[in-house]
């Protein structure tokens, strides 16, 4: 897998469990302590140059309890 892969796979999987909670990205951007635009650049791959931080993963996955290392499952 390279590494545009993997960014790609972290950003479904933060969209699919911001989804299962019944979020809107507003939501989590408050609950992650993260901007709003930051978060919609993660999910949409556009803007964040493809970078984001093991840290912003671990606000994510804080706010959506879950496990860091359910963001690097395959997708189904």
């Amino acid at each position: 897998m390279n590494n545009d892969n993997l960014y790609y796979l972290v950003a479904q999987n933060i969209k699919k469990q911001r989804k299962l909670k019944g979020w809107t990205q507003v939501k989590l951007a408050m609950e992650s302590n993260i901007s709003v635009d930051y978060l919609k650049k993660i999910e949409t791959k556009s803007g964040c140059q493809k970078q984001f931080s093991l840290d912003t993963i671990q606000k994510i996955s804080r706010a959506l309890e879950i496990d860091p290392k359910e963001l690097f499952n395959k997708l189904d």
